[in-house]
């Protein structure tokens, strides 16, 4: 295995801003594209992951694959890191990769941030079978040798694996306060038919800090990629892709910290198509919860919606990208701007957007 750090890259190479501070300070979103497929070796970037850190640094996670646009392959896990905010960003760095040129797929970046500690977690899987974990102690900058954790992670008769794709959360209040959750899906492999048969979401968790993880029960059939974001009662509400085919997101709770969960419920208002999306708690106080995923038509017109009241309704929506879009992740700045790193235009880019919450929710201002 072969890890390299940031510190390792000579040209340290910031990107300029695209466009002027007045675009930044506008009501609308301020965007920059951080990978292009095509460039620097790779074919394709994918599988964006966003977490801001204790020092309120931004790392925006992807898989670079090497020869095609496939899931499967010569697939390495990059980064690239933000300390002002999302206006510069450092060089891409490769975080972890395997075999040179070897079709060893190093993908699903899964972070986590430790806010008791500052530690930056990153659960990832080799080949989606293995799972891997590796940290960082100083902001992202340098990552430790990952470790094999798939005997705490995984049963023995699940097959296909995928740590998140996106972020975990932190639990911080409750009995299970400082829990790490790490949202992830697998299939069975002697269950026959396709994903809706054979396909679940799944947690794991650690309660000592990365010590050691535990392994939650699935929840029922057909779910697939997931996020989890906290409620005020200390229950976890997780979104999950299915193949139900009712174009609408899955979601169910869990009271005892992702132990267990409840039956998956549709929402008729939130169009999803078969990909995954992600949610991510603004505020306590006022109570919001933000989601992001394709809006309309297939894997387009990826949509912003807002909730006020623990993800029972979601009234408020914005389209951030008009056309084709799919995966993306949600984090937030310590000064309560919403940040967005996605795919766009048919995975030609992963694009980092940065907007205040009042453009979701269409408050004037004041």
């Amino acid at each position: 295995m072969k890890v390299m750090s940031a510190l390792a890259i000579t040209a340290v190479c910031l990107s300029p801003i695209a466009g002027s501070l007045a675009a930044e300070q506008a009501e609308g979103p301020y965007e920059q594209v951080l990978y292009t497929s095509g460039t620097e070796g790779y074919h394709t970037y994918r599988i964006p992951g966003l977490v801001v850190t204790t020092e309120g640094t931004l790392l925006a996670f992807c898989e670079g694959r090497k020869t095609s646009r496939s899931d499967h392959g010569d697939l390495d896990l990059m980064l690239r890191r933000s300390t002002d905010g999302g206006k510069t960003w450092s060089a891409q760095q490769i975080v972890h990769e395997e075999g040179g040129a070897a079709k060893i797929t190093i993908g699903n970046p899964c972070p986590v941030v430790d806010a008791a500690t500052g530690t930056v977690w990153l659960a990832f899987c080799r080949n989606n079978d293995r799972v891997f974990m590796t940290h960082s102690d100083d902001d992202g900058l340098a990552w430790t040798e990952p470790k094999e954790i798939t005997a705490q992670v995984k049963e023995e008769d699940w097959g296909w694996y995928a740590t998140g794709p996106g972020h975990g959360i932190q639990l911080t209040r409750g009995k299970h306060k400082g829990r790490l959750i790490f949202p992830c899906d697998h299939g069975v492999k002697a269950r026959p038919g396709g994903w809706k048969e054979k396909g679940r979401s799944h947690v794991f968790y650690s309660d000592d800090h990365g010590k050691t993880f535990q392994l939650g029960k699935p929840t029922d059939w057909g779910m697939n990629e997931c996020e989890a974001v906290e409620l005020a009662d200390g229950r976890l509400l997780l979104s999950m892709r299915n193949y139900h085919g009712k174009n609408q997101r899955a979601f169910a709770t869990s009271q005892d910290g992702g132990r267990t969960w409840s039956e998956p419920r549709h929402h008729d208002q939130v169009y999803c198509p078969t990909c995954q999306s992600s949610i991510h708690r603004y505020a306590w106080q006022p109570d919001i919860i933000i989601y992001c995923g394709p809006g309309a038509g297939g894997r387009n017109d990826l949509t912003l919606r807002a909730s006020h009241d623990e993800g029972k309704t979601w009234p408020a929506a914005k389209v951030l990208h008009k056309g084709g879009s799919a995966y993306s992740d949600l984090a937030v700045l310590p000064d309560g701007s919403v940040c967005c790193l996605y795919e766009a235009d048919g995975y030609k880019t992963l694009t980092f957007a940065k907007f205040p919450l009042k453009w979701i929710t269409h408050e004037k201002k004041e």
